[in-house]
């Protein structure tokens, strides 16, 4: 691990946020930090982070190697989730697929940023040689447009997504090579 933690960050607009890895403890203050995204943006999660027992099991099957769960906190209140995927065999193993959250009051402040510049430094320090995202395109264009920054390459996939109402949704896959 490159990085030790915890570590505290200041943020653009000059507030500080303690970085470190998700544990077991912190599944109620992880669901508390899903419920208050607003709905329309956690409709898109990956996964039902509303179901306290979806976050619940990701306390109990912690694998640090396969899933490095990131959290910002602002005091004592989560205010980002971020998580590198890695595969441990097969023709993507040395590909690391990265997700986050945000708090709105968060957004815009450059710790989206921070947190994928930890996953470059973490998945150079493992030997992976990409990291990829999958990004709603109209909905996430902010985030392409900083992935795009950080050296992110898109590549475009016209209807690839479907959003829970059943409406297709234009996707940009988002590659970094290492």
């Amino acid at each position: 691990m490159p990085h030790r933690f915890p570590q505290e960050a200041v943020l653009r607009d000059g507030r500080r946020v303690m970085l470190r890895p998700f544990t077991r403890k912190d599944v109620p203050a992880l669901h508390e930090f899903f419920l208050r995204i607003p709905g329309e943006s956690r409709r898109f999660a990956w996964d039902r982070v509303e179901d306290r027992k979806v976050v619940e099991r990701w306390g109990r099957e912690l694998d640090y190697e396969s899933v490095f769960p990131l959290l910002a906190l602002d005091g004592g209140r989560i205010v980002a989730d971020a998580t590198l995927h890695r595969r441990d065999r097969g023709p993507l193993r040395l590909v690391g697929r990265i997700k986050w959250m945000l708090d709105p009051a968060f957004r815009g402040v450059g710790l989206g940023s921070l947190l994928v510049n930890h996953f470059i430094d973490t998945g150079r320090h493992n030997g992976l040689k990409h990291l990829n995202c999958m990004l709603i395109s109209d909905l996430e264009a902010d985030a392409i447009k900083v992935l795009s920054e950080l050296g992110f390459r898109q590549i475009p996939v016209p209807g690839y997504g479907t959003d829970p109402d059943g409406n297709a949704h234009d996707m940009t896959l988002m590659v970094l090579k290492l």
